[in-house]
């Protein structure tokens, strides 16, 4: 048949010309039939001649021969599927999607958008349901924290070592692959594990600390100022370099090589031994270093059922008894679930004598304009109030130098692990998500710190970022995460259609706002509008007085 059509149309027949189409595709269409045929019975197909074979040869051989392949070990792995569950050898995941279908089918749609994973529903790991499992697990011990943080920064650092010369987006993409993998469910399970919260009125005081040579000094008169030293408890995470250590950038932009940083965990220890059980240490290698805002998430780890949490720099000053003012001036302020904040003043005021003067309040915000900092809001330095202030009074912002809480804030608004190298934007999201969470930002009666502000010449963590990687890497890199915490705060330029990589977005929902209250009235009363980036004034903050709808 083939032969005679072939022929046919070698000789130009017109009638057989106009058949030429339908030909073809019955061609197609038997050559497909033959290749099915050997495929099923695992034979190869019969020689084809004519047209048919002119088709074939736009398969080649080797390819039709790895299709055929392919199909008949599927067919044979699934054969062999079907063999074991007919004998009950069903894989454990399949055995437990099946003992919980029900569960799975009625949170399909939260799987679906990506709020909830599979195993999330499986294992109850969900922070909805972390009351209920929390009954069952004992909680995580503060040796079992420093190991496990220890192992994974080390694993980290040997894993982006891997990814020295990428680009900012390979870098962050190792970070995010090993944080999926390991951090994030360790973290998921801490979040189950957490010690109850005592009652004995005992502070967690979190310090963070990147080469700096004032730690030893701000643990020592933290202690030494602090009305219960016994019943205070510091979580240390130390960010320092053990060899081959260089200075900051120094004038003329010149960087030397210096001596090793003190370890002021050790000196604070052989100096205060008796308190040397109150300090939980966590170390980092310099090189390891993953910025501020990472560090202050593991030193939130460190907590372990104190009634009270704090956080400060590792340059600071204290006024007498300030442990015990930060919590009565806490609980003064009119609401059950305050927070206090604000920028300390200078290191070089008496904070003593200043006892009964104004203190500052934090009312400024800005949209910066640099490229390292892309837009995100930053928080303008402090005024004071016109006169002394009996009580804390609202206040739009929380600083990172300087925040007050109930330590159950650690369960409801818990420090993101997918913000690693940030900087900028720390106190914006977490202004947000606290306020969201049902809490009131108040500013302190009373200056109980003083931060050391200028730091000239000192080493920062950016250059340990530069160094790690390839130079100049550092600020592409934080403005490319940036989008995670502008993606929160409703930037239109970082809503989830235009932010790339997706993976920024990775597990946002498990840290983001609250339930309590929405962002856009939040936005609203501080006077801020993500899409024309224009501020408003808040008059309310700058008098003291309680925002609208708070009278």
């Amino acid at each position: 048949f083939f032969k005679e059509k072939e022929s046919d149309m070698i000789r130009g027949n017109e009638t057989n010309k106009a058949q030429k189409p339908a030909i073809l595709a019955i061609s197609a269409i038997l050559l497909l039939l033959v290749w099915y045929l050997a495929t099923v019975t695992d034979e190869p197909p019969p020689p084809v001649s004519g047209p048919a074979s002119l088709i074939q040869e736009s398969f080649p051989k080797r390819t039709t021969s790895k299709l055929r392949h392919a199909v008949v070990t599927k067919r044979r792995q699934l054969q062999k599927a079907l063999e074991g569950l007919t004998h009950g050898q069903m894989p454990s995941r399949l055995k437990e999607l099946r003992s919980k279908k029900e569960v799975v089918g009625e949170r399909l749609m939260e799987i679906r958008a990506g709020k909830e994973t599979v195993e999330e529903v499986l294992h109850g790991s969900k922070t909805n349901s972390l009351e209920d499992k929390h009954d069952f697990l004992p909680p995580m011990t503060v040796e079992e924290v420093q190991t496990y943080l220890t192992e994974w920064i080390h694993t980290l650092h040997e894993t982006l070592m891997e990814a020295k010369h990428e680009t900012y987006h390979g870098i962050w993409q190792s970070y995010h692959d090993l944080t999926v993998k390991t951090l994030y469910p360790w973290d998921r399970e801490y979040l189950q594990r957490m010690p109850e919260r005592r009652t004995d009125g005992s502070v967690f005081l979190s310090l963070a600390t990147y080469r700096d040579e004032n730690c030893f000094n701000t643990i020592t008169n933290a202690f030494g100022k602090a009305k219960n030293p016994k019943q205070l408890f510091v979580g240390l995470v130390q960010q320092n370099c053990h060899k081959e250590c260089k200075s900051g950038v120094l004038e003329g932009g010149k960087i030397e090589d210096v001596e090793p940083d003190q370890d002021c965990y050790k000196a604070f220890c052989e100096a205060t031994p008796d308190l040397c059980g109150n300090v939980r240490n966590l170390e980092i290698d310099e090189p390891e270093s993953l910025g501020p805002y990472a560090a202050r998430y593991f030193a939130s780890k460190l907590w372990h059922g104190e009634s009270w949490f704090m956080q400060i720099d590792a340059h600071m000053t204290f006024a007498t008894n300030w442990d015990a003012t930060s919590v009565e001036m806490l609980q003064k302020a009119p609401s059950h679930k305050p927070v206090l904040s604000h920028y300390p003043p200078s290191h070089m005021i008496n904070l003593d004598k200043q006892a009964n003067s104004a203190a500052s309040r934090l009312c400024g915000p800005v949209f910066a304009t640099s490229d390292l900092e892309n837009q995100i809001v930053r928080l303008e330095g402090a005024g004071k109030y016109d006169r002394e202030q009996k009580i804390p009074r609202f206040a739009p912002f929380t600083a990172a130098g300087y925040f007050v809480a109930h330590a159950n804030f650690l369960r409801e608004v818990p420090f993101d692990p997918f913000l690693p190298w940030i900087f900028m934007g720390e106190e914006i999201i977490m202004s947000t998500r606290l306020w969201t969470a049902g809490y009131d930002i108040f500013s302190p009666s009373q200056a109980v710190v003083g931060h050391i502000y200028v730091r000239r010449h000192k080493p920062k963590f950016w250059e340990s970022v530069h160094r790690a990687f390839t130079f100049g890497v550092h600020n592409p890199l934080q403005a490319m995460i940036l989008n995670r915490i502008k993606y929160q705060l409703g930037y239109p330029e970082s809503s989830k259609d235009m932010l790339l990589p997706k993976s920024l977005l990775t597990a946002v929902e498990q840290y983001t706002m609250g339930t309590e209250r929405p962002l856009e009235d939040y936005l609203k009363i501080v006077g801020l509008n993500m899409t024309t980036k224009e501020i408003s004034y808040t008059a309310w903050c700058e008098t003291g007085k309680p925002p609208p709808g708070f009278e």
